[in-house]
């Protein structure tokens, strides 16, 4: 798939269903745009960290010992640029989505440790930051 194709089906997406929502999900933007990134920037790597989502106790208490923290972005850059270390992103799912205290917490963190971390709320969005990040 090529950029202009990725570009044209979330357009296509984007239009509002019934009742003014995307018929995007937070899996569909985060997919996107980790696409669009790894096309146009084959060179670096970006990757997920999955803390979010639904688990039994079991699986929950097993990745909490492992490390797996509440409140780290879903994405991360690890690219030095412009007197940061690296970039982290949150991505949320249009307006609609908002930054938890636990995340506000690790944001906080994060900048105060020398990263950029930015909140995106739609592919061009992320595509914006990226852009200016990486320039």
């Amino acid at each position: 798939m090529t950029i202009d194709e990725l570009h044209r089906l979330w357009d296509s997406k984007t239009t509002p269903k019934r009742g003014g929502k995307s018929s995007h999900s937070e899996h569909d933007l985060q997919t996107a745009c980790v696409n669009w990134f790894r096309m146009q920037y084959p060179q670096h790597i970006i990757y997920a960290i999955p803390n979010g989502g639904q688990r039994n106790a079991i699986v929950a208490a097993k990745l909490k010992a492992e490390g797996v923290t509440a409140g780290i972005p879903d994405l991360h850059i690890p690219i030095a640029r412009h007197g940061y270390h690296s970039l982290y992103i949150e991505m949320k799912n249009g307006k609609q989505g908002r930054l938890s205290e636990h995340q506000k917490h690790t944001i906080q963190i994060l900048q105060d440790a020398g990263h950029r971390v930015a909140v995106c709320r739609d592919m061009q969005e992320f595509i914006n930051e990226v852009k200016n990040y990486l320039s």
